[in-house]
Formats: structure tokens, sequence, C-alpha cells
């Protein structure tokens, strides 16, 4: 081939290849993102602070009457209710006692009987005139010393019959049962002695602090739903979580505040009351308490997949009508179901790209698909922070 005639096909060749190159970048469509509205729902924020189960009732069983203890009626950890039979002390002293009261108690009746029948004669003759007046007067005393007596051994009789009850310890109120702290047979110290404790169980407490701070963030919420923090906790609506992953949060509620807060430590203890019909919560148990920190609102929701990051800033990508991408900067907030609460810079009617964040650039071109986020998503365990509102 001649010189010529190939540098000539040389050329051609060249000068279409840029043409084969702008062809293909025309023919080539924007690159395809999934799409999709920010999930908007109503919410309440949380605080969370740690704190501990205690009983809303607790006794130090004691005996109120000295003596040696003769019977155990429980078994250690037991579950007991109001009124059953916990210990006993000999009774024997206890028998002697009272029969020596009920005795007296007759001989002072006796007496009076007496004395009244001694009055009324006298009182008769004095009337006829054949007895003195100071006769009938030493006739009331003695009647009237008489009725004493007898309000006197009633008394010794009626301490003496209640003592023989109180040799029968029961239980003070329903819960559980400590183990006995005094065996069979040693000498139990009246009002002294401690025999066990029972603490109850259904409804318990739950004791935390709250700093300064958001105490007056608490109470300003209490207030705006016509509540007063300090009278009764607000009854603002808790839950509690404990170390179990398997059990469901407990719901609750603020019943109490204490009137002043700590000077050294600047914090306040609130208490919050819940049922525990089947005994899971226990005395001295962990549990971390979701407090409501806020009013309800509306929360614009995206999955965390579809912030991206400029330098120091958190944005969103934004497809418009054209299919031209912009960004849009955010302020993130706390995880909710699966999703990421944006605090400022949506407002819920953005499309913005959930899926091929790199497939995107701000001011280019891309082919959006439409999805629509589901209220939840279940794959993604929710973070302490927010809360949906009447859950």
């Amino acid at each position: 081939m001649p010189c010529s005639l190939r540098s000539l096909l040389v050329f051609s060749l060249a000068s279409l290849l840029p043409l084969s190159d702008a062809i293909a970048q025309q023919a080539a469509p924007p690159p395809p993102v999934s799409v999709a509205k920010p999930v908007i729902r109503d919410v309440i924020d949380n605080d969370e602070f740690i704190g501990r189960f205690e009983p809303v009732d607790e006794v130090s069983v004691r005996a109120r009457v000295g003596g040696y203890l003769q019977e155990i009626h429980f078994t250690d950890g037991a579950l007991v209710k109001q009124g059953d039979l916990l210990f006993v002390i000999d009774q024997r002293p206890f028998v002697t006692a009272l029969n020596e009261a009920n005795a007296a108690l007759e001989v002072a009746k006796s007496t009076q009987t007496y004395a009244e029948a001694q009055f009324k004669r006298a009182d008769t003759l004095a009337t006829s005139g054949s007895q003195s007046i100071s006769i009938l007067d030493d006739r009331r005393r003695e009647w009237i010393s008489a009725q004493a007596n007898v309000r006197g051994a009633q008394a010794t009789a009626d301490r003496a019959a209640l003592d023989m009850v109180y040799t029968k310890i029961t239980a003070p109120l329903s819960g559980r049962i400590d183990r006995r702290l005094i065996s069979v047979g040693n000498l139990v110290q009246a009002d002294q002695s401690i025999l066990t404790t029972i603490v109850s169980l259904d409804p318990i407490d739950f004791y935390f602090d709250v700093d300064e701070r958001r105490l007056l963030n608490f109470a300003d919420t209490a207030r705006k739903q016509g509540k007063d923090l300090q009278l009764g906790g607000g009854g603002v609506d808790v839950t509690v979580t404990i170390s179990d992953p398997n059990a469901k949060p407990f719901k609750g509620r603020l019943d109490f505040a204490e009137n002043r807060i700590d000077n050294q430590s600047g914090t306040i203890r609130l208490r919050a009351r819940f049922a525990n019909p089947d005994l899971v919560l226990q005395p001295g148990l962990f549990g971390r308490i979701q407090v409501a920190a806020s009013n309800t609102y509306q929360a614009i929701l995206v999955p965390d997949e579809a912030i991206g990051s400029d330098q120091n800033e958190r944005v969103v990508f934004v497809v418009g009508a054209d299919g031209k991408v912009s960004t849009k900067q955010v302020r993130p907030g706390p995880r909710l179901y699966g999703y990421r609460v944006i605090r400022e810079g949506l407002d819920g009617t953005e499309t913005i790209i959930v899926n091929g964040l790199m497939r995107a650039r701000p001011g280019s071109m891309v082919t959006p698909q439409m999805t629509e986020l589901p209220q939840e998503r279940q794959d993604t365990p929710p973070e302490t922070g927010a809360t949906e509102s009447g859950q």
C-alpha cells in the first residue's frame, strides 16, 4: 500500500474516534437511583436515665413481746399474704400471765359488787336516819375505789390478752419474705430482734436522678399538658427496659418528685410506679427509663444510608422534577424505628435518594426510581431517643 494512502486511512480512523465517544455519551442514559419521600409521623422525644427498682412497702418484722422462739411457719423466700402466720413465741408464760390477770379481774369485780351493796345499804339507812352521813361517804368512796380497781384489772387482763396475741407474729403486708434471721430456740427481744423482712412486689417503684437542665425541660413539658411535675410527678407516662433482651419495655407513670434539688449533685430524684403482676421486676434491679422530653410533634425520618457527608456537614441528596441532583444540609437527631430523625433541613416534601448515592453527584442527572418507605423498618432496632406518640 502506498505511504500516502496509509497515512490517509490512519487520519480518517483517528478523526472518527472522538465522534464515536460523543455518540456513546449521548446514548448513555443517566444512572438509575432509588428515591422516596421521607417518613413523617407523630413522635415524642425521650430522655434516658439509669435507676433502680425499689419496693413500694418494706417491713422489718420484729416481735412485740420477748420470749423464746418456738415455731416458724414459712419457707425462706416464699410469697406471703397479709395476715399469714410467720412465727410463734413460747406462749406458756403469757398464758400464765393472762390467767393471773383474769383472776385478779374476778377479785376486783367481786369487791366492786360488795362495795356497791354496802353503799346502797348505807344510803337506805342514812335516809331513815339510822346511820350517819360520814359512814355513807365512806361507803361511796369504797364503791368508787372498787370500780377503779375493776377498770385497772380489766386493763391488765386486756394487756395480757394482747401479749398473748403478739406471741403469734403474722405478715403485716403481702409480698416476698426474706430468709429467717433467727432460729427456733433463740431468745427474741421485744421491739429489737429483726426476725425477717418482707417487700411488696406489685406495684413496684423505680427511682432515678435527673439533672437540673432536663428537670426544667420535663417541668415545661408537663405544664404544657396541664400537669405539675412536683405534684405526683406530673403523671407523665414512661417506659423502662431491663437487661433481659427478651423482656419487652414496661409501661408506667411518674408519680413523685422530690421537693428540692440536691445542692451538691445538682440533681433531683424522681419516682415512677409500674404494675408488676407477673413479678418480673424485683427490688434492687437496675433499669433504663425513658421519659418524654417534649410534647407530640411531627418528625421527618429518613434512612441512615440516605445521609451523606460534605466535609464536616451532613447532607441528603435531593432529586428535582427534571432529574437533577442537589444537596441539602441537615441536622440529624436520634434513631427511631430504623430511621434517623431530621431536626433541620427538610420539610418532608422532598424526593431524596435512598439507594445509589455513589452514582449521584450534585448537579448531575439521574434516573429516579420511586419507592415508598415503610412507616417502620424492622431490620434495624430503634435507638433510644424518641418514641411514637401514644405508644
